[in-house]
């Protein structure tokens, strides 16, 4: 049975002067799900995000928020969702605490001091020492100041968050942090999220489908249970003539290739094609080695056109 869908696009399409940054795409994500958007630098990542954050408008198509696509009905709607795209939109001469209070009248929140409201997202996030901190945000470093953006993106009890690149620059353990947070924030508080990022070997982490964009199309929409499935294999063997095996090998069409004594075999759907052949040609096998491809390959093979449609 199917969910229920937060997000949907149909035939969204942004052009822009000289560029068409959105080329029909279609998708829609569940309540629920950790969405990774996965593109190369100008696939279109950014601009689809502005769109469904109202910052700019489709050139054509539409697109739906919480199953709803009138323009006029969606701007009350935007409360149920918070944004962080490219960097958070903090004031640097204030404190942690003076955002917070600022968020929450800008998000008409009842009384956020008494209540605890502010302390509790702060503990949330990771910064509860932030509270009664005089320090202004532009002396935190770049971790505090994510997770703090992502404190104030909470102020409204958002059903959904969409953050463009909300890592990056950050050091592996900062990146952990973050990783940690959202996985809570899904988890404990039923948040979906549509996350972009460049580092696809974190993102592999915790996403629970894919979008692949490239040159303003979509090329994919998967889920991580599948994309796990059909993610191909490589094979690293050494044989009893590896010049025979290699030729064998590219005359089945097998992306098959010959490094100091080592043959590798990559893009493979079934590895047993290619150890069936060298048997039957009773080459020898004197070691081998069997690689899962991940996230990273599957996006590369997909947009150099080699991965499963």
């Amino acid at each position: 049975m199917a969910g229920i869908v937060i997000v949907s696009a149909n035939g969204l399409s942004k052009r822009y002067p000289g560029c068409l940054a959105l080329d029909n795409v279609t998708f829609a994500v569940e309540k629920g799900e950790i969405v990774g958007l996965v593109g190369k630098n100008g696939a279109g990542k950014t601009t689809l995000i502005r769109v469904l954050t109202g910052v700019v408008e489709p050139t054509s198509g539409t697109y739906s928020l919480f199953g709803i696509s009138d323009p006029k009905k969606l701007v009350p709607l935007r409360k149920r969702i918070a944004a962080m795209v490219e960097t958070p939109a903090l004031y640097e001469n204030m404190t942690p605490h003076q955002n917070m209070m600022t968020r929450c009248l800008l998000m008409e929140t009842p009384n956020p001091e008494k209540s605890g409201y502010i302390q509790r997202i702060l503990d949330f996030v990771g910064l509860s020492g932030s509270y009664n901190d005089r320090r202004k945000i532009k002396n935190y470093s770049l971790g505090m100041r994510q997770r703090l953006g992502i404190a104030m993106a909470m102020v409204g009890d958002p059903e959904l968050m969409i953050l463009d690149e909300p890592t990056n620059g950050l050091d592996p353990e900062g990146i952990k942090q973050i990783r940690e947070l959202l996985l809570k924030l899904n988890h404990e508080r039923g948040v979906t999220i549509l996350i972009s990022s460049h580092i696809l070997s974190e993102l592999e982490k915790f996403a629970t489908s894919y979008l692949f964009v490239d040159h303003g199309k979509l090329l994919r929409q998967i889920s991580a249970e599948d994309l796990e499935k059909q993610a191909r294999k490589s094979l690293s063997l050494k044989t009893s003539d590896n010049a025979k095996a290699l030729s064998l090998l590219l005359a089945k069409g097998l992306a098959a290739s010959l490094s100091g004594d080592t043959l590798l075999i990559v893009n493979l759907k079934d590895p047993t094609i290619a150890l069936n052949a060298l048997s039957e040609a009773q080459i020898s096998l004197l070691d081998m080695k069997v690689a899962d491809n991940g996230l990273e390959d599957f996006y590369v093979n997909l947009v150099g056109g080699r991965a499963i449609l």
